[in-house]
């Protein structure tokens, strides 16, 4: 008869013979073949260190039902994967968002992320610590989605897509629970004082002594569910922390809530002097309370990314000729016509066909202020249409949207933890080993000193100088700095973007399309060689309709069936090529098409771009771009903090030279290539310098990766933002000088917090170990201290705009035009 319990699941052992296995030269016992066999996968890659981390069993294994088994192959269909799944920019891989059932602890985390990473055509698994939301990138040609979900479901765990309604729910799953615990330690603290009251005054005027172990066991009825609910959360970290050899403020503030329960139980049990069942309580009860109010903000902070999410529709009314029916959105195909009515939430991202009105993107840009939108323009999911119907094209639902991409990267900056915070970290942990020393050492001398107060003060250290503070003075800032910037429109897409923010001295900016305006229109027409504008036209619209570059859109109007370019390669900031006809045309500036056909270099090249076939020139287009408006007063703002401002292009010497002239830069280089941008970097880096890239084009990418930090518009390519470490979802500059000047203003508040907790913890410890602070008010200063610094970092999230002084009034009209480089 096998006794005991499962290596694996820790389930009971129950009659016959035990399902064995050897591992590290040691027999293991299991409740099933499926655990067994779960183990071994686990050890033949190399995994088994998991069970030497887990704070938690792993769970129990399991046989996919039928019914199981054909819902995980659904997952295969490209209909169902809309709700979860988008492709990335280079068209090979893909990106799931999914929920993790069974995750019990970190270990769990380790296990999942290394099994599914070592799986054919995985490139990484990562999973959030605290939502237990995934984000699984993978090459779909190579592997099935069905057998990854698999993979996750032979380890034990279940894999669903993730669902915003969800996480919601368990947000307030995870809010009710905290406020319950915390009534129950307040009523408990409140009880036990007054119990306290009589037993205070029967050390004094002599209360009857059965009426003295009376208070003291209704005190122990009382404090046992503060301790064994309310405290619940306190225990389990701290063993979970103790098992995985890393040391956290839960430690010493289990050890002392369990110390002085523990002490008191046998004094009141066995007989003595001091019961500490008030302290156990009024600590429990404010330690909780700063939990509480810290999740609360923590909550707070992410709230309106997952409200956007779990508020977008899922069904749309879809107009099929003179017919309408509501259907789901994943059963949309692009192209296909939505009607909205006003006050509608746009359920998909889509074109405006028909109908003219206001839409609020408060949801995507942080901006409440509606904004027009006519026929052509693009609309998103998760904003709200005005007071007008409105008829739209959808383009794309579900994961594939515009404000899914935000929410995604809002969960990776969330999971991503900046050095200063790992820092903070380290430093606590130092704090709580010394602290685990102190504590006892203080209470020894105290007892050697003959005094009966040894344990109480013993108990005072451990609480006054737990590092609460310490831990939340970095963390909290940034995720309210991180809010506040993203209702500015400046979302940071990388963990270390604020932080890196803060240190910059110098501002780079490309030209097209990002000072100025990058919608460029067609000014003049110039055709050669007895072709005609038309056709000339035509042609370049076959070669641009291959390229995402601001040029490309000046001529989406010239588009027409019948013509079409085979073989296009884009040429970084140079132009594109193809074949026509058997013939190689191409389209650029001037030094690219010279190098492609040894033309000789127009006159006017440097005003615009030409168009090539053969070794002909055939034709010349004038384009015309203006500056932003806000383009002139953002460099003022940067110049009057301090910072050196830089313009680099590929666009012709003397535009760059006018635009660096209209908007106040003295430092520009025009004629750039990727790699003359790149140099040009490296070389004010070799000068000391912390580099801010701003950009909008292709042509920016190289930079952008050289960059301390980078940003790209809201409307840069798809593959530039993901390469960025911000994006400015308004496409306003104004949002660069208010994000620097945030991100300086968090890393003095996180400096102010981090002074405070240490301030604190090094005044409270002498106090406590000279026992002049009680174990409740021990408590009380600790969570006043992680009090302080909470509401000190919310301070971030509350400040009216910090651009708003540098702000000049100008004529965009009266600013001269210039004229792009690819």
């Amino acid at each position: 008869m096998a006794t005991g319990s499962c290596y694996h699941c820790d389930e009971p052992l129950t009659g016959g013979a035990a399902v064995t296995l050897t591992l590290r030269g040691e027999p293991r016992s299991f409740c099933c073949e499926g655990c067994r066999a779960v183990c071994q996968l686990i050890i033949d890659e190399d995994l088994d260190a998991v069970y030497r981390y887990r704070t938690a069993p792993q769970p129990t294994a399991r046989t996919l039902t039928d019914t199981e088994s054909r819902r995980i192959a659904l997952y295969d269909h490209e209909l169902v994967q809309r709700s979860f799944v988008s492709a990335l920019p280079d068209g090979k891989r893909r990106e799931a968002s999914l929920l993790i059932s069974g995750i019990s602890c970190a270990a769990c985390i380790w296990l999942l992320e290394h099994h599914l990473g070592q799986q054919h055509g995985v490139e990484h698994l990562t999973v959030n610590h605290t939502t237990h939301r995934a984000s699984l990138i993978w090459y779909p040609d190579e592997v099935a989605l069905s057998d990854l979900f698999r993979a996750i479901h032979e380890l034990g765990y279940d894999a669903s897509p993730w669902d915003a309604s969800e996480a919601d729910h368990r947000r307030q799953q995870e809010s009710r629970s905290a406020l319950i615990r915390l009534c129950v330690a307040g009523i408990g603290g409140m009880q036990s004082m007054m119990l306290a009251v009589p037993l205070y005054f029967g050390l004094i005027d002599g209360v009857s002594g059965n009426l003295e172990t009376f208070f003291r066991w209704v005190s122990l009825l009382v404090a046992t569910p503060v301790v064994l609910y309310s405290a619940r959360p306190f225990f389990r970290n701290a063993w979970r922390d103790l098992r995985t050899r890393h040391l956290s403020m839960d430690v010493p503030v289990a050890l002392a809530i369990g110390l002085a329960y523990s002490a008191s139980a046998v004094v009141t049990v066995f007989g003595g002097e001091e019961v500490y069942f008030e302290s156990v309580c009024m600590f429990t009860f404010f330690l909780s309370l700063g939990r509480y109010i810290e999740m609360q903000a923590r909550h707070r902070a992410g709230l309106s990314d997952q409200a956007a999410g779990s508020q977008t529709p899922t069904i749309a009314n879809r107009i099929n000729g003179q017919q309408e029916a509501i259907v789901s959105i994943y059963e949309l195909t692009p192209g296909d016509h939505i009607r909205l009515y006003p006050g509608d939430t746009i359920p998909v991202d889509g074109e405006v066909v028909s109908g003219q009105t206001t839409v609020n993107e408060a949801a995507l840009t942080g901006e409440y202020v509606p904004v027009s939108r006519q026929p052509g323009d693009v609309v998103h999911a998760g904003t709200v249409n005005g007071d007008q119907p409105l008829v739209i094209a959808m383009t794309r639902a579900g994961a594939g949207t515009r404000l899914a991409g935000i929410l995604r990267i809002m969960d990776r900056v969330q999971a991503e933890r900046p050095r200063a915070a790992r820092v903070a970290d380290r430093v606590a942990a130092v704090f709580v080993g010394t602290l685990l020393v102190v504590a006892p050492l203080v209470g020894l001398g105290w007892w050697l000193a003959g005094t009966g107060r040894a344990f109480d003060i013993m108990l005072a250290v451990l609480v006054a100088t737990c590092p609460c503070a310490l831990s939340l003075a970095t963390p909290t800032a940034l995720t309210s700095a991180t809010n506040a910037l993203r209702r500015r429109g400046f979302l940071p897409a990388r963990g270390h973007t604020l932080e890196s923010l803060a240190t910059i001295d110098t501002v780079v900016f490309d030209k097209t399309g990002t000072l100025t305006q990058g919608s460029l229109t067609l000014t003049g027409t110039d055709a050669l060689a007895n072709w005609s504008e038309d056709d000339c036209l035509s042609l370049a619209a076959a070669l641009e309709v291959h390229s995402e570059h601001p040029v490309a859109q000046a001529f989406k109007p010239f588009r027409r069936p019948g013509w079409s370019v085979d073989g296009v390669r884009n040429h970084v900031a140079g132009g594109l090529s193809g074949q026509w006809q058997g013939q190689t045309v191409a389209i650029g500036h001037a030094g690219f098409l010279q190098a492609q056909s040894d033309l000789p270099l127009p006159d006017h090249a440097g005003m615009i771009i030409g168009l090539t076939v053969g070794n002909q020139l055939v034709a010349r287009f004038h384009l015309d771009d203006r500056l932003r408006p806000d383009a002139i007063e953002t460099v003022q703002a940067l110049t009057a903090r301090g910072l050196e401002t830089h313009l680099l292009s590929g666009d012709r010497s003397t535009h760059v030279a006018e635009v660096a002239q209209a908007t106040g830069i003295h430092a520009w280089r025009g004629e750039c290539t990727p790699e003359d941008k790149l140099n040009a970097l490296k070389a004010l880096e070799h000068q000391g310098h912390r580099i801010l890239m701003v950009g909008d084009g292709l042509n920016d990418l190289p930079v952008m990766a050289g960059a301390h930090v980078s940003v790209a518009l809201g409307r840069a390519a798809d593959l530039t933002q993901l390469q960025a470490d911000a994006i400015l979802l308004r496409q306003q500059l104004a949002s660069v000088p208010e994000a620097l000047t945030l991100a300086r203003r968090t890393r003095r508040t996180i400096r102010q917090n981090l002074g405070w907790a240490l301030g604190y913890n090094i005044t409270a410890l002498p106090l406590a170990a000279a026992g002049i602070v009680p174990p409740w008010l021990a408590a009380l200063g600790m969570s006043a201290s992680s009090l302080v610094v909470v509401l000190n970092a919310l301070r971030l999230g509350m400040a009216s705009s910090p651009g708003a002084g540098y702000r000049v009034t100008m004529n965009p009209a009266s600013l001269p035009s210039s004229n792009p480089a690819r």
